[in-house]
């Protein structure tokens, strides 16, 4: 079988190849532009379907909704992972792009909640799971499709284009929201024009699908099945294969959860933090995380071509290690080049709430307690505090707002005011323009470290009659609970704690456990060849 699937990926012209290529990224591309275009959306699905009395409520209802599409991409990468080692790769990922079009096309006919009521959200979530289950089995056929039709030697070049193509679908998501804000105008757009991005993936269905139809089954699948060793049951072979429990646990929390929140970080906690914490205008914001993160796609072929060359373990753990030093420092540079006047505020004039009793829950319409109603006021306004219980009512700088109680709305804004706290939207000027791009570059180049190799090391990682399965297990688990979650819990803990870099905390202990579990626990024997069977 291994001489047979080596002599038909060596018969490939190059025309082949490029046609694998750009039909498998392009189909990436479409698929998780369909799943992000819900978080890049994230505020209007909040104030739409999910309606609060805060509009830091709204977003955390919104972002609990996409976690729930990340949630269940674990039970979408068994079922498909089943079909793809049973039926193949080629017909999978075609069924899995159908589902993903067609329940993200679906989104942008729901009613809201003020014309349906709780039959809204309802529909969203089900929508969501529906995405969750089919982009379960997106990436592992795309990946181990194009991996399939390599030579060894060009194995994480040519798959490093199917990882870049995740951040591609991110950059179309936002590149279709501001054409389409630009073209209708913003009444229009907030009225109903919001939805015209979701209706547009019926388009990218149907450019996918005529793209996909015009591939062939990969040359290792076809000669697994025409040896006729596809495994029986790859559920229960992905589990009692000689090692593959290591493997899986090292793809699971080794690789999947440490890239996947250093790629969410560099693209959705950005975007988050630009617009909420530090103030910038939404479409400022999105415009220059689409630039940032269309320049930093380079990184992911990068690394990948150089994987070929180094290995695929030490870009992932130098990515790893560069991050614990970096993140920090690079979300400080931008925050204070985004909103000088802010973060100037912020340490001449930090805040600080007292109070015996000083409880507060994000989720609460009304606070219990006046302190916890004076820490709902300085969140829903993004500004930063500690919390002293010793003392009682709000201090900025030395100056008390209000004396021997807790402040008004009124008051709380004319004294964050005249302490210089900017809390309308804001433009950087240029200086301020290229520092936010170049910490965004880093950070997409700390991804693409991590990321480029991935779709390579996996599919080498474990043997071709279980690979679809064993590939998008632990890899869907990875990404969809230490991933999916990250934008909620993030800005949770920012809400919770009042510090607009709180939610790092997050990302950097992720990565932490995934340096130590690659260092430790990833061997070079583990690589195989991939007609292995």
């Amino acid at each position: 079988m291994a001489t047979v699937a080596a002599e038909r990926i060596g018969r490939l012209r190059a025309s082949e190849i490029r046609l694998v290529i750009a039909a498998s990224s392009l189909g990436t591309i479409f698929e998780w532009y369909d799943f992000f275009i819900y978080g890049t959306l994230a505020s209007i699905i909040g104030r739409t379907f999910f309606p609060a009395t805060s509009p830091t409520v709204e977003l955390l209802y919104s972002l609990a909704g996409f976690a729930v599409g990340f949630g269940f991409r674990p039970l979408g990468a068994v079922l498909f992972g089943y079909f793809g080692d049973k039926l193949g790769r080629k017909y999978t990922f075609l069924i899995t792009i159908t589902v993903m079009g067609l329940a993200t096309a679906a989104v942008g006919f729901v009613p809201s909640a003020a014309q349906i009521g709780h039959a809204a959200p309802v529909i969203l979530i089900l929508l969501r799971i529906l995405q969750g289950l089919a982009l379960g089995g997106e990436y592992g056929g795309a990946a181990i499709y194009v991996a399939e039709h390599a030579r060894a030697d060009k194995r994480g070049y040519y798959t490093s284009f199917i990882q870049g193509s995740v951040a591609g679908g991110f950059i179309l998501s936002l590149g279709v929201v501001l054409l389409t804000q630009a073209v209708l105008g913003k009444e229009a757009w907030d009225a109903w024009g919001w939805r015209v991005p979701f209706v547009f993936s019926l388009l990218l269905l149907a450019v996918s699908l005529w793209m996909r139809l015009k591939l062939n089954e990969s040359p290792v699948f076809r000669a697994i099945k025409e040896a006729g060793t596809t495994s029986r049951n790859p559920l229960k072979e992905t589990f009692t294969h000689p090692g593959n429990k290591r493997r899986l646990l090292v793809a699971l929390f080794g690789i999947a959860a440490g890239l996947t929140v250093i790629w969410y970080t560099a693209m959705f906690q950005v975007l988050y933090f630009l617009q909420n914490a530090m103030k910038l205008d939404p479409t400022v914001a999105q415009v220059l995380v689409g630039i940032g993160a269309g320049a930093g796609l380079i990184f992911f072929v990068l690394f990948g071509w150089l994987s070929d060359r180094v290995g695929r373990k030490t870009p992932i753990v130098i990515g790893y290690a560069l991050t614990l030093i970096l993140l920090f420092p690079i979300f400080g540079i931008m925050g204070r080049a985004a909103n000088p006047d802010l973060a100037a505020a912020a340490t001449r004039a930090p805040v600080v709430v007292g109070g015996q009793s000083c409880a507060y829950s994000p989720f609460a319409k009304v606070q219990a307690t006046e302190c916890g109603q004076a820490l709902d006021m300085l969140t829903k306004r993004g500004v930063p505090y500690t919390v002293n219980r010793e003392l009682t009512g709000v201090i900025i700088g030395d100056v008390r707002t209000s004396a021997g109680r807790y402040p008004t709305e009124t008051e709380l804004d004319a004294s964050l005011k005249a302490a210089g706290y900017r809390l309308e939207k804001t433009h950087p000027q240029g200086s301020g323009v290229a520092i936010i791009l170049l910490g965004i570059l880093a950070l997409s180049a700390l991804s693409g470290a991590t990321y480029g190799p991935v779709a390579a090391l996996l599919s080498e990682l474990f043997p071709a009659r279980i690979r679809y399965s064993s590939m998008s297990i632990p890899y869907h688990i990875g990404t969809g609970y230490f991933g999916g979650f990250l934008p909620f819990v993030s800005q949770y803990i920012v809400a919770k704690t009042g510090n607009p870099y709180a939610g790092l905390w997050y990302t950097w202990a992720v990565v932490a456990m995934a340096l130590v579990v690659t260092l430790v626990w990833l061997r070079k024997d583990d690589l195989r060849a991939l007609d292995e069977a």
